[in-house]
This record gives structure tokens, sequence and C-alpha cells, in this order.
């Protein structure tokens, strides 16, 4: 079976204190893909071209800056504690509403709040990280999935792990970029025997097949 979407490429955003493995993940999923199809590709996107350091002093040096305008299949917000930031960042909304229709928004982790304070997922069902850290435990701390209801409460919570909700697919959870990712590879027309062939080359099957169906259809 060909990819309805031939040559998918995933644009993902890069900014100061995003987490880690909130877009390494997804990243290395289709790095492995492309041993499969050389025509899949992912990227980092930036504000600006130049350095950016992520959570723990990770630095990264962005593919693209925001006024290069890349062309992509899917545009990524990952999370971290540097998203309390992002829901502020007029540059960024602006590039997030520049992009064609076609083009998928997608989020791991507390990268939904992004598109909830944008009102892009009003009506909606989306998902973010249900378990809380040290932090968030002590009263009155919020879990991000409450959190998000607070900041977009005309969206609908979902505790699944990956929510596709149509253009808008979210992922919850730190590591659920892996499953983001082989969702992506999904949407972009792959068969599940390609995905699960991924992941057997990562020796991740045993928690593919567990997380495979933690999913929720929300498309309309």
């Amino acid at each position: 079976m060909a990819p309805t979407r031939p040559g998918f490429r995933l644009g993902i955003y890069v900014f100061k204190d995003a987490e880690i493995v909130d877009f390494a993940a997804p990243h290395g999923v289709f790095s492995v893909a492309r041993r499969y199809d050389p025509e899949l590709d992912a990227f980092l996107v930036a504000d600006a071209m130049r350095p950016v350091q992520a959570q723990a002093g990770f630095t990264v040096l962005p593919n693209y800056g925001f006024s290069d305008r890349p062309a992509m299949d899917a545009f990524l917000i990952p999370g971290g504690y540097g998203t309390r930031q992002e829901l502020h960042n007029r540059r960024l909304h602006e590039f997030v509403r520049s992009q064609p229709e076609e083009t998928l928004l997608v989020s791991v982790c507390t990268g939904s709040w992004i598109y909830g304070a944008m009102g892009l997922l009003d009506g909606l069902p989306a998902t973010n990280r249900k378990k809380p850290d040290r932090a968030e435990a002590a009263p009155p701390g919020l879990v991000p999935l409450e959190r998000l209801a607070r900041i977009a409460p005309a969206c609908k919570p979902s505790r699944a792990r990956v929510v596709d909700a149509g253009r808008i697919i979210t992922a919850g959870g730190i590591t659920s970029g892996m499953e983001l990712g082989f969702h992506l590879l999904r949407r972009a027309g792959y068969p599940e025997s390609f995905i699960a062939d991924v992941a057997r080359v990562m020796e991740y099957t045993a928690a593919y097949e567990l997380y495979r169906d933690d999913r929720e259809e929300g498309r309309s």
C-alpha cells in the first residue's frame, strides 16, 4: 500500500526549555522509518535561525526559522516548562495560523496548551500529560490535563494517549511522542505492517502493542 502523502514532512518546533523527549521521540520514529522510505522527512523549526536551549541545557540548531516558511505536512509543538512562555508567543501563534488547512497541527504533552490558548481546541477532544510531577502533586497543583481544561474550557479533555480530532492531533505524556510519531505514519497512509516493523527495529514492539489502540478518534 503506497502512502497517501508521499514524502511526508514533519516540522518540529523547538523553543527555550522544550522537553527533550517530546521532540526527540517523534523525530526518532521518522529517522528509523526513513530506512524504509527515504522520502520521509523530519526537521526542526524555531522562531529564528539560532541555537535553541531546550531543558537541562540541551542545545539544538534548527533547520528553519519562521521566516523560511518551510513546507510541511504536519507541524508539531512539544511540551516542557517553556510552554508557559509560548502561550503568549504571538509570532508562534501567527506562524500556526499561517499554515495551509491541509497541514496537520500536532502536539506532545503540554504543547496542546498552545492550541488551546489559540482557541483551536474548542469543541474538540484533546489530551495532555496526566501524571503529576512533585510540584503538581502538591496542593493546589494541577496536572497538565487539568490545566488544559482551564486554558480551553470548550475543549473536551481526554485521557487517551493519542487523540486524533482530524486536523489537530494531541498526545499525552512525555514519552507519548513515540506513539504520535507512529500515528503520523498512519495518517500519512502507511500500513500497520510498516509501522509495526519500524517499532520492531526500534526494539519497541511490546510498548507499541500496548499503546497502539490507546487513542481516541474524534474526526468529523
